[in-house]
């Protein structure tokens, strides 16, 4: 008779939460948020659960030194809309790095996230500081290189 194996599903308090310390500097945006999003999410353990928020928190420093290449700096643009007519507004992605570069990485992270319920609480752990001074010194992060 064959034995079946069960498939083990961890419950939120079992899952094992650390905080890691990464620094943008010099590396390019899009990789780098993905390597971040992928820590975030838990899917770098072995306890992955799709439905389950298994992942840590990573707080990054020296966001207003990340890289992206040369023709896509000129190109690249974020843009909303207020919902009212002609409520379309647009900032170029130089304007975005000298007025708020936390928000490029905040925003590449939250793209490659779930669109759920799970995405929201998962972008929260994600803390971005534009030098190299972060107020969670408490939590001991650990310095890890992406």
């Amino acid at each position: 008779m064959k034995q079946e194996k069960l498939t083990r599903f961890v419950k939120p308090s079992e899952a094992d939460q650390k905080w890691y310390l990464v620094d943008a500097k010099d590396q390019t945006l899009g990789r780098f948020a993905s390597k971040v999003a992928r820590i975030i999410r838990g899917k770098n353990k072995p306890v992955f659960t799709p439905n389950m928020d298994t992942g840590d928190f990573v707080v990054v420093i020296n966001a207003e030194k990340i890289k992206i290449a040369a023709k896509r700096e000129l190109n690249k643009e974020y843009i909303h809309h207020s919902g009212y007519p002609g409520g379309l507004k647009s900032k170029s992605y130089k304007e975005m790095k000298a007025t708020k570069p936390e928000f490029i990485i905040q925003n590449a992270v939250k793209g490659m996230l779930p669109k759920t319920k799970l995405g929201k609480k998962l972008i929260t752990k994600l803390k971005v500081y534009k030098g190299d001074i972060h107020p969670h010194e408490a939590q001991k992060p650990e310095l890890i290189s992406l």
